[in-house]
């Protein structure tokens, strides 16, 4: 019995680590067993240094958002307290709880005549019951502040390695004698601490305030480890860094705007929005299928050939560029459309209110799947919730 256990676990194991699905052909996991330079090649055993990584992550996080986030949102006038608790009524949190949280004209009705309330009344019992759900300010702006942070911490580190690798100025070198690339200790350490990052904000999900988005914020982190991990195993790092470095740079100015939005100011706010569009745009548009897409799908293929894991890390590429218009298409729609509807009059001119397009974002950008290294931050504007 645990002869076979064993053969059985063992064809397992070769099935999912078979050579000819992972490497191109003519080249054995013992090749990439050579001593290399720095720290040799990539082996899928590196990848569980992320996890002690991530838990050190997680425990810098809790001394930040209480030590340095918690009083800079202090001082910018948020105040530390929650929302204001509705009037204690037991018929009304029934039907908030059981039937629904925007109840219609008709029960509104019946529900003053049960109560002898004033149905405006119970539209304001029900706003602030709803917003008692909601997390409070404070806890958004931290949270904020500690990921706009993180992003532009590694975003600086990544534009700092990557100026100094031959890959940066000729993307041609990703390939060259791949999978023959040596893993440098500052590669090494750019990808493990952008794993522990996504390995960290998959384990906080189930201690933070639960928000409507987290099974969508799951299903994020858990395909965004999947690509990291994935391009790791099979040694396309060196792209794999552009890519990483080419999100983070939209990612930390969102988280800049969030910051602006909940310390109220608007102007700032509506000027971070607007660089973090045309950023986004640019860098998801222009860049990646131009740069990234082409130097995978056409220069990767005629120097080193395809193979069934060159396959699969091409089609995920070509499925984030599907969101990646999918995303843009819907932040110029909703952009424009705080164009229409929000425009202030001030004294010599018009300013249109960016800002506003957060209420638009929330019943748009939740209905996308997440699905690319760093584009959880958009999934955010503010679906978490404004």
């Amino acid at each position: 019995m645990a002869t076979a256990a064993a053969g059985a676990l063992g064809l397992l194991w070769s099935w999912l680590w078979s050579e000819r699905f992972w490497l191109p052909q003519n080249v054995s996991w013992a090749d990439l067993e050579g001593p290399g330079d720095g720290y040799g090649y990539p082996r899928a055993r590196h990848i569980l240094s992320a996890f002690p990584v991530a838990a050190g992550i997680f425990s810098v996080r809790l001394l930040f958002e209480r030590f340095i986030a918690k009083p800079c949102a202090l001082r910018v006038g948020i105040q530390d307290s929650g929302p204001y608790q509705a009037q204690p009524n037991a018929i009304l949190e029934k039907v908030f709880v059981s039937i629904t949280k925007y109840p219609d004209e008709k029960r509104l009705e019946g529900l003053s005549k049960q109560l002898d309330w004033d149905v405006r009344k119970i539209q304001c019992w029900f706003r602030h019951r709803r917003n008692q759900d909601k997390p409070p300010t404070l806890t958004k702006f931290c949270e904020s502040m500690w990921r706009f942070t993180f992003y532009l911490c590694i975003f600086c580190y990544g534009i700092r390695f990557l100026w100094s690798s031959p890959w940066f100025w000729d993307i041609r070198q990703c390939w060259h004698s791949y999978p023959y690339q040596p893993l440098t200790s500052g590669l090494y350490y750019y990808y493990i601490m952008e794993l522990a990052f996504y390995w960290s904000l998959m384990f906080s999900q189930f201690i933070d305030i639960k928000r409507k988005d987290f099974l969508i914020m799951f299903m994020h982190h858990l395909a965004t480890i999947g690509l990291i991990t994935f391009s790791y195993i099979n040694n396309m790092v060196r792209v794999g860094t552009l890519v990483m470095c080419l999100h983070d740079v939209s990612d930390f100015l969102l988280e800049a705007a969030k910051l602006a939005n909940y310390a109220k100011y608007q102007r700032l706010c509506d000027t971070l929005f607007v660089i973090f569009s045309a950023v986004f745009v640019v860098t998801r548009l222009g860049i990646y299928p131009f740069w990234i897409l082409n130097t995978t799908f056409f220069e990767s293929w005629e120097m080193i050939g395809p193979y069934p894991s060159w396959w699969l890390f091409n089609g995920l590429l070509l499925i984030l560029q599907v969101l990646h218009v999918i995303w843009s298409y819907l932040i110029v729609r909703i952009a424009f459309k705080a164009l229409i509807r929000g425009k202030v009059t001030y004294p010599g001119r018009i300013r249109p209110r960016l800002c506003t397009l957060h209420s638009f974002l929330t019943s748009f950008l939740f209905s996308m799947p997440g699905g690319s290294w760093t584009v959880s931050s958009l999934a955010c504007v503010e679906g978490r919730s404004q």
